[in-house]
């Protein structure tokens, strides 16, 4: 019966085809694990992914799905967050504590989404435990499909920039030092994909420090991707001699506009093309400084090199100017100045400024309103609208799921209340496709960022002073970016609008480390009360931790990377009956 044989392994052959089409899948095996390296000349344990620092780049394409096995060998609990990836109704990928068990030491836990209707750039690093300053972060890419063009030419290079404030001080002795209360001080530099400073100045740099050389060819363009993932620190950006075209943040394209340096909040991430268009009579300093500090800050000067492959010299004179660090303002009318690009495709081919966000009705308004460190009963905290965000031992998704009371209340205050401030577990009861109007007041004597998982939002305001209704009459209403993180400015008001499309539970929260460590954190809980069903599902491989650790089994998460994608229930059960009915018919 060959004809019969055939039949049946090509009908085989097309189910495997249509039960496994569709967007691509894309496998990572990543083992994070300490490693020791001396990025400012002194050793110390770094957090690695495979070894490196900083870890892999994923490089992806609109709606691709990811599946990205993660090893724990450090010797604490960890997760790994996604910086700006929506995760579109599938929160139980997000990898921070409102959400996920942490995966415990020794075992391994799979991260499946899909990067769905998206493109841009982003990180990861680990969410928990100030794991974030010794590193454990690397770059995510979201590439336009090719039916999609990008509204500037294809640039002939791709380079990926990592900064950061750095210190030796390990992570378990900085998280002490925030708990009591003791401020981190000056970096002990400022770190460029990992590595310390050029001896720029002698005084300033000890000899023996490795650092970073980017290679270029003369008259091309690179699209360099800049990331702050540091941990408190605003960063000034330049390049000594070349413009900064900005052309992307954070999954959006903006209006094409030229700049001669870029501050860069904690947790912002920019493209920019350069065109090497200098005539290589020296290599060119590439500086990230801190900014807002004063002149005892001069010492953590990150000095990277733009190093022309027809380069004559090395780098030489003084480092490219900084703005004026007395003068706010300036920074202010620079964030104000990024736009969106209305006119550009993005993950979808209609513009970008077909979504009119500024005719859409306000249906919730929150103004939140953060303090520094204070001491809440006998520890120190910080707060937003007066209340200290302590995780419970069961993550609020779960808790959700297996409808657990008592974990967490829907009563996040959308004002200061006249209150003592206090700890707990209280969210924001977000509206399913409502439109909700955040005003970030910050009364910290610092730039602080804030950051909301599972969703791109527009920042339409920002100023100095108190925010009222009336600062709305000053809001951009067309062209407000669309990003995930915003700067707030110390003594000033930023607002942002996000549309409340995306099922879940999200954390929003203070991107500066120290903050959010002590509890500058919210969760914005999003329910669709018609089609609960369109949320994903409880992952199989779902840790459990809390009031449900009985429901966990030992080994159930010690596997090996299979690297092959995951089939539903009933197109395993037809698989299974046609390799059988397949067999039978050899066997005949």
């Amino acid at each position: 019966m060959p004809s019969l044989s055939w039949f049946f392994f090509t009908t085989l052959i097309c189910f495997l085809h249509v039960a496994l089409a569709g967007d691509p899948y894309v496998f990572f095996d990543w083992s994070v694990s300490y490693i020791t390296a001396s990025p400012l000349g002194v050793k110390q344990k770094i957090i690695g992914i495979n070894g490196q620092f900083p870890g892999p780049i994923m490089n992806v394409t609109t709606n691709w799905n990811v599946v990205i096995n993660v090893k724990n060998g450090l010797d604490e609990p960890l997760l790994l967050t996604w910086d700006g990836v929506q995760n579109r109704k599938n929160s139980w990928q997000d990898g921070v504590l409102g959400t996920n068990c942490p995966i415990p030491s020794g075992w391994n836990w799979t991260y499946q989404f899909q990067v769905k209707d998206q493109i841009g750039s982003f990180f990861y690093f680990p969410s928990l435990g100030f794991q974030r300053t010794a590193g454990g972060y690397g770059g995510i890419i979201i590439n336009n499909r090719d039916v999609i063009p990008l509204p500037f030419g294809l640039p002939d290079g791709d380079i990926t920039i990592f900064l950061t404030d750095w210190y030796t001080r390990s992570h378990k002795e900085l998280r002490k030092d925030v708990e009591n209360g003791i401020d981190l001080g000056i970096p002990d530099g400022i770190l460029i994909n990992g590595l310390g400073p050029h001896r720029y100045d002698d005084a300033l740099v000890p000899a023996g420090i490795s650092y970073q050389i980017i290679n270029v060819e003369p008259g091309k363009t690179y699209r360099l991707r800049v990331h702050n993932v540091g941990i408190s620190t605003s960063l000034n950006f330049r390049i000594q001699n070349h413009n900064l075209l900005l052309v992307e943040t954070e999954g959006s394209y903006t209006v094409q506009q030229n700049y001669t340096n870029m501050d860069i909040h904690v947790g912002q991430s920019y493209s920019f093309l350069v065109t090497m268009d200098q005539n290589a009579s020296t290599d060119y300093y590439i500086v990230a400084s801190p900014r807002f500090v004063n002149s005892s800050w001069a010492r953590a000067t990150g000095v990277a090199i733009l190093h022309y492959s027809n380069s004559q010299a090395p780098a030489a004179g003084p480092l490219p100017d900084l703005p004026n660090q007395d003068d706010p303002y300036l920074s202010m009318n620079q964030a104000r100045s990024i736009r969106w690009n209305v006119s550009a495709g993005a993950a979808r081919p209609n513009p970008q400024g077909s979504f009119r966000y500024g005719q859409i009705t306000i249906t919730d308004v929150y103004v939140i309103l953060n303090r520094p460190p204070e001491l809440i009963n006998g520890k120190w905290r910080t707060t937003l609208n007066g209340i200290s965000y302590l995780p419970p031992s069961t993550p609020l998704k779960l808790a959700q799921q297996f409808s657990i009371p008592g974990v967490y209340k829907l009563d996040f205050p959308n004002r200061l209340m006249n209150r003592p401030p206090k700890v707990d577990a209280s969210l924001i009861n977000g509206t399913y496709k409502g439109f909700m109007e955040i005003i970030f007041q910050n009364n910290d004597t610092t730039v602080q960022s804030y950051h909301m998982d599972g969703y791109a939002f527009f920042v339409v305001g920002m100023d100095f002073g108190v925010w009222t209704e009336n600062s709305r009459s000053t809001y951009n209403k067309w062209d407000g970016v669309a990003r995930c993180t915003t700067q707030v400015f110390p003594g000033a008001w930023a607002a942002i609008l996000v549309s409340l499309d995306n099922a879940g539970i999200w954390n929003l929260r203070a991107e500066n480390l120290n903050s959010w460590y002590l509890g500058q954190e919210v969760y914005v809980q999003v329910v669709n009360p018609e089609l609960d069903q369109k949320e994903f599902p409880l992952p199989e491989n779902a840790i459990y931790c809390g009031l449900l650790s009985s429901l966990q089994s030992e080994q159930a998460h010690k596997f090996k990377f299979s690297g092959a994608p995951s089939i539903s229930k009933k197109h395993r059960r037809i698989l299974i009956m046609l390799l059988l009915i397949l067999l039978g018919t050899f066997i005949r």
